[in-house]
């Protein structure tokens, strides 16, 4: 992300060498050496300084502190506004998450350290969100014994099909379990059934959410008059 750009569809950054700051947040960020770091209404922004502006690579969101966190990697910065829809879902069912930017193919790497690493660093789920030659989520359970949930990412040559096809389509024994093309909101929403299994808490806020969602349709059934 360049100078002006948004995050999270909200906040406008702006940079020089030795400054980093938020129009709309209330604290300065800080920055040690090459790192930048901000925490603005409970979300940790973090950014990595080069050619004398700052690139934003992740997102953090903190919670209830022995709760496995879910890690949502996002192959481009393009890829933000369907990865919103996850996290709106995470913050609503009080989940701790992180989000990073890797590239299955420019950043393999990186890539596959942070996967390797993700159970060791407190996660208990990845979602990753990748389009066209969509490889991201593929690359990462082939790194990890941890759940990775697939998001492919509508473009428009295919229309996502493409990436549908690639993150769906994985040899046995290296599985991501892929929602639907743009399904941001649903790969949250698994990520959450997964790790209710072993979080009483989340597993009760999960059933509170179920039990909204039928007095919803109940109130619709009522209120139809045709």
């Amino acid at each position: 992300m360049r100078p002006g750009s948004k995050l999270c569809g909200s906040t406008a950054f702006s940079f020089c060498p030795n400054k980093y700051t938020s129009r709309k947040a209330p604290a300065p960020l800080y920055f040690s050496g090459p790192m930048c770091y901000s925490v603005y209404k409970g979300i940790t922004i973090g950014g990595v300084f080069s050619d004398g502006g700052a690139e934003i690579n992740s997102i953090s969101r903190e919670s209830e502190v022995n709760m496995k966190k879910t890690a949502l990697i996002l192959g481009s910065d393009s890829d933000l506004p369907i990865a919103e829809k996850a996290i709106a879902v995470l913050k609503k069912l009080d989940m701790p998450y992180e989000a990073h930017i890797m590239s299955a193919h420019r950043t393999p790497e990186v890539t596959a350290r942070f996967a390797s690493g993700a159970e060791e660093a407190g996660f208990g789920a990845i979602i990753a969100f990748a389009g066209k030659a969509a490889h991201l989520a593929g690359v990462i359970a082939a790194h990890t014994s941890l759940p990775v949930i697939g998001v492919p990412i509508k473009s428009p040559d295919l229309g996502g099909m493409d990436a549908l096809l690639s993150t769906v389509q994985m040899p046995s024994g290296i599985p991501v379990a892929t929602v639907a093309i743009d399904g941001g909101a649903n790969a949250a929403w698994l990520a959450a059934r997964i790790l209710a299994v072993s979080e009483p808490a989340l597993s009760a806020r999960l059933a509170d959410e179920k039990r909204a969602m039928e007095e919803s349709v109940m109130k619709k059934d009522a209120a139809l008059n045709v």
